[in-house]
């Protein structure tokens, strides 16, 4: 029973398909790092309030120190037995340093420690992906600047609707990107209050001070009820909710990617090095990159609705289910981190192919609203516009042609109030100018915005 923390209790050993069944370390030993600056700070906190003296709280310091190095160098020990990474770090610090080491537990919980670990954990998480949303960002601004006069037919139902710049699109996803990004800082913000202090579940005894642990540790604060403390595992939902909506946009992203890069779209061309070909047919040239993080979208959401299924029936305070909450949100913060690190780096060397965007928005008549609203303007109402427009379309169709390839004397034939200025509104760059405000596809708005977007990003 001695290589139990907890078994003054316990009459019998563990059975060994129990702690198989239920040890936590070979997953939670990620948190390391967290764990150890999470005790550090706790200790040098009950040596302040004097429960601890000088000497215990310097052996443990420095034994947690060491014990950091070890596992760095790959030197650690981890036993299943011990269940998790908290009681693993524990033990091997008692054996390093002796009763000091049984000391350190005091005025904590594994409840409210885990709690700190995972917030800590998911912290510097969250500022890793921001860091990559900028990086992300800042390369589909790049390429906006580049393609901002490049006309590309604008989509609705897959069907080619109006005339859009590739600028502009990219500037779609952008902003997609962007309110990722205030999502992910909205819950750090939340989230950024320390556990510790809550101990198993109705505070402790000893007279800790918990705002000296949360400013050591960067914490905001202190959260205010130890029930909730425990038991809260909304931060690690948030984290996996912003994660499912930016996965959901980097999907929706590699979707089009998928088609444009087809031979049947021909709109990009992706770098070789994110592709990959076919073991029989040696022309394939396979958008697997875009390909797989459609899929891994699959696993985020999933992770979510493990979470969210995790906590839906748990009373107050901490249940063991909880340790089922790692898992999920680990594979999350992987998975969205691969995922934007990958397209951060294959960004930057995407091609449009310029003309066949062009070509494909010439054949879809893309400009047909662009007549109507020049009829519109020459004081037709808009539903007699809308008519007129539709039956010029269906004659071009005959035809063969583009609205712009119609005579004069032609497109007078469904409507006399067209004149010869029609020909500035209905031709691809026309269209695209005349979108000259705010949100519009101008070539103009499009750096405009640009230019304000590099600005606030300094």
């Amino acid at each position: 029973m001695s290589a139990k923390l907890w078994g003054g209790r316990f009459a019998e050993s563990t059975s060994t398909l129990v702690e198989r069944f239920s040890e936590s370390v070979s997953f939670d030993a990620r948190l390391y790092r967290h764990d150890i600056r999470g005790s550090i700070a706790h200790a040098r906190m009950l040596a302040a309030v004097g429960v601890l003296t000088a000497d215990d709280v310097a052996a443990i310091v420095k034994g947690l120190g060491d014990i950091e190095a070890e596992i760095d160098a790959g030197q650690f020990e981890w036993k299943t037995e011990l269940e998790d990474v908290h009681m693993n770090i524990e033990a091997r610090l008692t054996e390093r340093i002796g009763d000091a080491g049984k000391r350190l537990h005091t005025g904590r919980s594994r409840n409210d420690q885990v709690a700190t670990d995972i917030r800590l954990y998911v912290r510097d998480a969250i500022d890793d992906v921001l860091a990559l949303i900028d990086t992300l960002a800042g390369a589909l601004l790049d390429l906006a600047e580049t393609e901002a006069d490049t006309v590309m037919p604008g989509f609705t139902h897959l069907q080619i609707a109006q005339p859009v710049t590739f600028g502009h699109h990219l500037l779609a996803w952008r902003e997609q990107l962007l309110r990722d990004h205030s999502r992910f800082v909205d819950a750090r913000r939340r989230m950024n209050l320390l556990p510790l202090g809550a101990a198993a579940l109705a505070g402790t005894v000893y007279p800790i001070d918990r705002a000296r642990v949360a400013a050591e540790l960067g914490f905001d604060g202190v959260t205010e009820n130890s029930l909730d403390t425990v038991s809260d595992r909304d931060f690690a939902i948030e984290f996996c909710a912003a994660a499912s909506l930016l996965m959901v946009h980097l999907s929706r992203w590699s979707e089009e990617l998928i088609l444009w890069a087809t031979p049947m779209f021909g709109f990009v061309d992706l770098p070789d090095r994110f592709c990959t070909g076919s073991s029989i047919m040696p022309q394939k040239k396979n958008p697997d990159v875009p390909e797989l993080v459609r899929g891994k979208t699959a696993r985020v959401i999933g992770d979510l609705t493990a979470l969210l299924v995790l906590m839906k029936g748990q009373p107050l305070a901490y249940n063991r289910d909880n340790q089922e909450d790692k898992e999920p949100l680990f594979d999350a913060i992987d998975t969205v981190t691969i995922c934007l690190q990958v397209f951060g780096e294959m960004m930057p060397h995407v091609k449009a192919n310029r003309p066949r965007m062009r070509e494909a928005a010439f054949r879809g008549f893309s400009t047909a609203t662009d007549l109507a609203d020049y009829l519109v303007k020459k004081g037709m109402a808009f539903r007699d516009a809308h008519h007129v427009v539709g039956s010029a379309v269906a004659h071009a169709a005959k035809q063969g042609c583009d609205l712009s390839e119609l005579s004069l004397e032609t497109l007078q034939g469904f409507s006399p109030t067209i004149a010869a200025d029609v020909f500035e509104v209905i031709t691809l760059d026309g269209s695209v100018a005349a979108r000259d405000h705010i949100g519009g596809t101008a070539p103009a708005q499009v750096r405009a915005a640009i230019a304000r977007a590099r600005q606030q990003t300094g």
